[in-house]
């Protein structure tokens, strides 16, 4: 038997990140699990307020990544759970500088405490569909075994094939721990709030003039379920997490009652500026890419190892729209803002045109 009493189940767990979303509903689920016997959550920074009930039964420590090592050790660690990645820079808090640091040096800091940690035995990383970046050259669908045909051009991107890289090289120093990479597809879904969500929840939504690429998306609640699997069961290897199907951008559009503007490609990053200022979030290359080319991978694997099948991708979004029923409020500027992004847009195509006459 294993030390959490139940085989494939650990005793004792490290999250990080529990600081967000994501990372404190996983302490949170973890926590609640019998089989397991104590969940402990690292945030350099304190919880909000809003998790303050969901991680009740968590132990909380404030502690950077670079400061993991005697902890893991101290504390016997089974498994550690990393969720502690930045999907776009935030330019009140470092821009891109503090976004590599905290993806990568942070990442690499933790694996050298792990690779220390004598009792380790389970380690699970999240990563992103956006390894494989999205470029004209990119296949129809994306298996695991698919390398990029482009460096991404977005920095998370980067930053995944990196972690990525990183991981690789503690499966070779540490072949007796179970190393799993998560490669999730965008989060959607009732309770889930990123930037792709903030994006379909605009009035007017930008989107690339001629284009109309193919997405995929995951549930919160089944990348949870996905997370939790890996945790208390044995999977290792590298997987693609995400809703069966697509939907085609304008579809998307369509079902959450927004009106699109398409604008040619140059201009998205503009109409990106115009939607930060209706304060609807932020846009970096990742996500502009991704509303170029679009992306689609294959989950065979996930669901033979797993025998766990995900929502369908648009069952998902179907979630997100019924949660959001009625849409944003916007103020008389903001929508003076969306008409200016319109005409801007209508100046675009015309300029166009004339060009090539």
């Amino acid at each position: 038997m294993t030390p959490g009493g139940t085989p494939g189940a650990p005793g004792v767990v490290v999250v990080t990140g529990v600081g967000r979303y994501l990372g404190a509903h996983v302490a949170a689920r973890l926590a609640a699990d019998p089989r397991i016997e104590r969940v402990i959550g690292v945030d350099p920074a304190t919880p909000g307020p809003e998790f303050t009930d969901l991680l009740d039964r968590v132990e909380r420590i404030r502690l950077d990544l670079d400061s993991l090592g005697g902890l893991l050790a101290d504390l016997e660690v089974d498994a550690v759970v990393h969720l502690a990645l930045v999907s776009a820079p935030d330019q009140q808090h470092g821009g891109r500088a503090a976004m590599k640091e905290q993806n990568v040096i942070g990442t690499m800091q933790l694996l050298a405490a792990c690779q220390r940690a004598p009792r380790l035995r389970k380690l699970v990383v999240r990563s992103s569909t956006a390894a494989y970046g999205a470029s004209f050259r990119d296949p129809a669908v994306f298996t695991e075994e698919t390398e990029p045909r482009e460096v991404p051009r977005g920095g998370f991107g980067r930053d995944i094939l990196d972690i990525e890289g990183y991981v690789r090289g503690f499966r070779r120093r540490r072949p007796d721990v179970t190393a799993t990479v998560l490669r999730f597809a965008p989060f959607i879904g009732s309770t889930a709030d990123t930037t792709l969500t903030r994006y379909f929840s605009q009035p007017v939504v930008p989107t690339v003039f001629g284009r109309d690429p193919r997405l995929q998306f995951v549930h919160f609640d089944d990348a949870l379920e996905v997370l939790h699997r890996s945790i208390v069961e044995e999977h290792p290897g590298t997987y693609n997490v995400a809703g069966p199907g697509v939907l085609s951008l304008t579809q998307a559009i369509r079902r959450a009652g927004r009106v699109a503007m398409p604008v040619l490609e140059p201009g998205l990053s503009g109409a990106a500026a115009i939607a930060r200022n209706l304060g609807f979030g932020r846009y970096g290359l990742d996500q502009v890419d991704l509303f170029v080319h679009g992306r689609v991978v294959d989950t065979t694997r996930l669901e033979r190892e797993y025998g766990f099948t995900p929502r369908s991708t648009a069952a998902a979004f179907d979630d997100f729209i019924r949660a959001h029923h009625g849409g944003v409020v916007v103020s008389r500027d903001q929508l003076a803002a969306a008409e200016q992004l319109v005409l801007e847009g209508i100046r675009q195509v015309r300029s166009a045109v004339r060009e090539r006459s």
